[in-house]
């Protein structure tokens, strides 16, 4: 695989365009734009543009992404710098864009991200993340603006030793937010009292309670206006997925093209055509397990 810029519209001259190639042939081609700037949305996100699709005629419609971004500009002669959260989210994004761009599915519906189960959908972007935490990944991609050196050894041993700093409160919080989103989905009259059964569902769960000003329901967009309601639980199963999915290549070597090639056919090239967990399997083997996802949390 390859991935060249080329020349295309743009909304914005930061924006830049790029062709995908599996040897000389074009099979996808995305947007990149990175910085925020005024007047643009916040957040980062993958979209598709323009799905892959064999039209009625015999013409083959190439898939196209847009990976969105709000990282900092870059200032007078100064260029824009990444801190390694800002790598972590296009990383994740990118994993979105993959799966988007590199299916080989020519049915509308079920090619690339299309008709993939809500809760394995952050499956290719979560499983993109591990490669952040690579040191023979970091060394390869880091720079000092001033020196050129990579990220120092001892100073990504730092940060992996403070990677999972209080993960077992995060992972208690996001069971918090998935209880109260099934239960406002699915008990009859919850959502006529939704901070009462945030309230119940915290006292359940969380270690801590809490106070009386967080009012989170009253700004879960992801419920109420971002596609998740009923389904915000996938993030946590995403996580499963994703780290046992990784492990995969913890076991066989980071840069392993065999195992490579069997996630790009088995997983990202097969888009929603089969059920999520026919492609996890034919991936892996066999069903996720929990083991690695407490491993890389450090829980076990």
């Amino acid at each position: 695989m390859a991935i060249r810029e080329d020349q295309a519209s743009r909304w914005h001259d930061s924006a830049r365009f790029y062709r995908v190639y599996r040897g000389s042939q074009a099979v996808a081609a995305f947007y990149l734009d990175m910085h925020a700037r005024p007047g643009k949305g916040s957040g980062a996100w993958m979209d598709d543009a323009r799905q892959r699709w064999l039209r009625p005629g015999g013409r083959l419609q190439l898939p196209v992404a847009h990976l969105v971004c709000n990282f900092a500009p870059p200032v007078g002669d100064q260029p824009a710098l990444l801190t390694h959260d800002d790598v972590i989210t296009l990383f994740h994004e990118f994993g979105h864009g993959l799966h988007h761009m590199l299916t080989r599915v020519d049915e509308l519906a079920v090619a690339g991200i299309a008709g993939v189960e809500w809760d394995a959908a952050e499956l290719p972007s979560q499983f993109m993340e591990n490669f952040c935490w690579e040191w023979d990944v970091l060394k390869r991609l880091t720079r000092h603006v001033a020196t050129g050196q990579a990220l120092p050894r001892e100073l990504f041993d730092r940060m992996h030793a403070a990677r999972n700093f209080q993960n077992g409160l995060r992972m208690l919080r996001h069971c918090e937010m998935s209880i109260f989103d099934m239960r406002v989905h699915l008990e009859a009259d919850q959502a006529a009292r939704a901070q009462a059964l945030a309230d119940e569902v915290n006292a359940e769960v969380s270690l801590v309670p809490a106070a009386p000003f967080l009012r989170y329901p009253h700004t879960f967009t992801h419920l109420f206006d971002g596609g998740y309601a009923a389904g915000y639980y996938g993030y946590a199963w995403a996580e499963v997925l994703s780290a046992d999915a990784y492990s995969a290549f913890e076991e066989a070597g980071v840069f392993d093209p065999a195992t490579g090639q069997r996630w790009r056919e088995e997983v990202l090239e097969v888009g929603g055509s089969r059920p999520a967990m026919e492609s996890f399997v034919a991936f892996r083997g066999r069903e996720p397990r929990l083991d690695a996802l407490l491993r890389h949390q450090g829980l076990a």
